[in-house]
C-alpha cells in the first residue's frame, strides 16, 4: 500500500478537472488501498459511457466488443441494490457468467470483489468497484478495514464525475500538474523508473500513467520527446530540478 493519506488523496480528486486526470487518480488510488484494479463507471447525459480504471486497456476494449455488461453477475447484480456489495454475493449460476470470471481472472481481474452502487437523483446510475487476487479469509478482513474509506470515496468521485461532465469545474489546460513535471524532471537526468516511482511513493503502474497523461498534454510521441519539450517550454530545468514560479 502506498504511505499517502486517504486525505491527501480526496484533497488531489477534488482538484482533477477531466476524466483523463480521474483516470490518473485511480492509479493512485489502487495503490493506496495495494489492491488489483479500481473502476468507476457511469453515463453522461447523452448515455456516453464514461469510466475510470486501473484494468488493462485490452481487457476493457474486450469487455466493451463482447457486450459483457449484458451477462456480468456484478453489475447486473448492482442495479438492483442500494447497499455496497460483495462480488460473491453476485449470481454466479450461469455458464456464461462462469466464462466471464474465467476471462476476466486470466485478463488480470482479481478473483475479489466489493462493489458500490451509486444512484443519482434523477435515477442515473454509477458504480464504483475494487478487486484483487486474494482468498476469502484475507480479502474479508480488507473489506472490513476499508469498507467506510472506499464508500466514501464511491460517492466522492461519483461527485467530481458529475462536475466534470456538467462542466463545473476549471477548464482542463495543457499545463502539467506538479506529479507530471517532478517525474519528467528525473526521467531527464537518467534516473530509472524504479527509482522515480520509489520517490514519488507511487507504483510504476501509476508512474506510467503519469507519464503517458504528461506526453499527451504535450503532444509527445515518446517519453524521451516529453522530456525534450519539457526542458524546451522550461517546464523542467536541465539539472532536472523544477523552476522556481
Amino acid at each position: 500500500m502506498s504511505k499517502e493519506t486517504l486525505e491527501a488523496l480526496l484533497e488531489r480528486l477534488q482538484t482533477t478537472k477531466s476524466i483523463e486526470e480521474l483516470q490518473v487518480w485511480a492509479h493512485e488510488f489502487r495503490d493506496y488501498l495495494g489492491v488489483s484494479h479500481v473502476l468507476y463507471h457511469t453515463a453522461n447525459v447523452k448515455g456516453e459511457q464514461v469510466g475510470a480504471f486501473t484494468y488493462p486497456i485490452e481487457w476493457v476494449r474486450r469487455y466493451v466488443e463482447k457486450d459483457y455488461k449484458s451477462v456480468d453477475p456484478i453489475v447486473l447484480g448492482a442495479m438492483r441494490r442500494f447497499h455496497p456489495m460483495d462480488w460473491k454475493s453476485c449470481d454466479w449460476s450461469s455458464s456464461a457468467a462462469r466464462k466471464f470470471l474465467k476471462e476476466a481472472v486470466e485478463a488480470g481481474v482479481g478473483n475479489q470483489g466489493w462493489a458500490v452502487p451509486i444512484w443519482g437523483p434523477s435515477g442515473e446510475f454509477a458504480l464504483f468497484s475494487v478487486n484483487h487476487q486474494a482468498d476469502d479469509a484475507t480479502w474479508a478482513e480488507f473489506t472490513r478495514r476499508k469498507a467506510k474509506d472506499i464508500l466514501l470515496t464511491a460517492h466522492l468521485v461519483h461527485q467530481q464525475t458529475t462536475r466534470i461532465l456538467n462542466e463545473e469545474v476549471d477548464p482542463p489546460t495543457a499545463d502539467l500538474s506538479p506529479r507530471e513535471r517532478e517525474a519528467l524532471a528525473q526521467l531527464s537526468v537518467g534516473s530509472s523508473r524504479a527509482s522515480v516511482a520509489d520517490s514519488l511513493n507511487i507504483s510504476e503502474n501509476t508512474l506510467r500513467a503519469y507519464i503517458d497523461s504528461a506526453r499527451h498534454k504535450l503532444g509527445a510521441a515518446n517519453v524521451t520527446h516529453a522530456v525534450a519539450l519539457a526542458l524546451a517550454k522550461g517546464i523542467i530545468l536541465p539539472t532536472g530540478s523544477l523552476p522556481k514560479y
